[in-house]
């Protein structure tokens, strides 16, 4: 059974997007950490946060994929996120919450609502905060529903959500390999570095659009360079076995400084992907036909 290193401790939504996939879950204390233990080889494969419907982008994971040897997405996952509310045994009184930012960003208006006046305090993760509320530094924890499995707290409350239908998208990772199948209801993603030069994202853009390609996510981070330069982080419908996304992925190439192969795999939801593959194919036979002076 592979190993799969997780953002732990145990407890957090990391976890229960990890228990989705077959394997020996290992915690880690970072997403860093988890992703490091791939490139080792201490484990086969992590499973790290990558974007939520309500806070957007997770940047410790956008920022660990450029850094070091290259590792692929080969599968994603997607949760429903609702929090719980963990507390001591007999507490009464609620004066300190904590919990992960992302975490308390979402919950916001709800402790405005039910706790008025409480302090909130931002932990490494939700589990973190869990364990802090068990060793009795805090009165309560903003929680994944599996943090209760874990700790020897009771539920103040469950369900808990600002925003109705919140998501967080899970990668799971691995060394570079032999890739996913396509299935026809893909995602590539790659990032990309670029000159700094006027037009240049619309020219990336424009690529894709050229090709009929859905572009499904756009994040930018500094490069932690220059003033002013970036890296963009692509998402796109489709495999790169496929004509146009791989023709897509060699134009990019040639305006960027550097570009990082992140993966084709299957989407979570498994909604097909308007491909037109066999236009693009036929297209491709027509040039090579016409090279070979075998069609005018």
């Amino acid at each position: 059974m592979p190993r799969i290193a997780y953002f732990g401790p145990q407890g957090t939504f990391t976890e229960q997007a990890a228990l989705r996939f077959d394997g020996e879950l290992v915690p880690f204390e970072t997403i860093p950490l988890a992703v490091a233990a791939v490139r080792e080889g201490s484990v086969e494969f992590a499973c790290v946060p990558i974007e939520n419907s309500v806070e957007g982008a997770v940047p410790a994971t956008l920022d660990v994929l450029i850094r070091d040897e290259p590792v692929v997405a080969v599968a994603e996952t997607v949760l429903d996120v609702k929090f719980s509310i963990l507390v001591r045994p007999g507490t009464t009184e609620i004066k300190t919450i904590a919990s992960h930012p992302h975490a308390l960003a979402q919950v916001r208006e709800w402790i405005a609502e039910e706790l008025p006046g409480v302090t909130s305090i931002a932990t490494s993760s939700t589990a973190a905060a869990a364990a802090a509320v068990e060793r009795g530094e805090f009165d309560a924890a903003v929680t994944a529903p599996v943090a209760v499995n874990h700790y020897k707290l009771d539920e103040y409350a469950t369900g808990v959500l600002d925003v109705a239908d919140a998501r967080t998208r899970f990668l799971l990772l691995r060394r570079p390999g032999q890739l996913p199948q396509p299935t026809g209801a893909d995602r590539t993603s790659v990032v990309v570095t670029t000159p700094d030069r006027v037009g240049v994202l619309s020219e990336l853009l424009t690529e894709l659009a050229l090709r009929g390609i859905n572009l499904t996510g756009l994040e930018s981070r500094p490069t932690k360079g220059k003033l002013g330069t970036y890296r963009f982080y692509i998402d796109v419908e489709g495999h790169i076995a496929e004509p146009r996304i791989g023709d897509a992925l060699a134009a990019l190439h040639r305006h960027s400084h550097e570009i990082r192969f992140l993966g084709s795999f299957p989407k979570a939801d498994h909604e097909p992907v308007e491909a037109h593959n066999e236009e693009f194919a036929a297209a491709a036979a027509w040039v090579d036909a016409v090279r070979k002076g075998e069609r005018g």
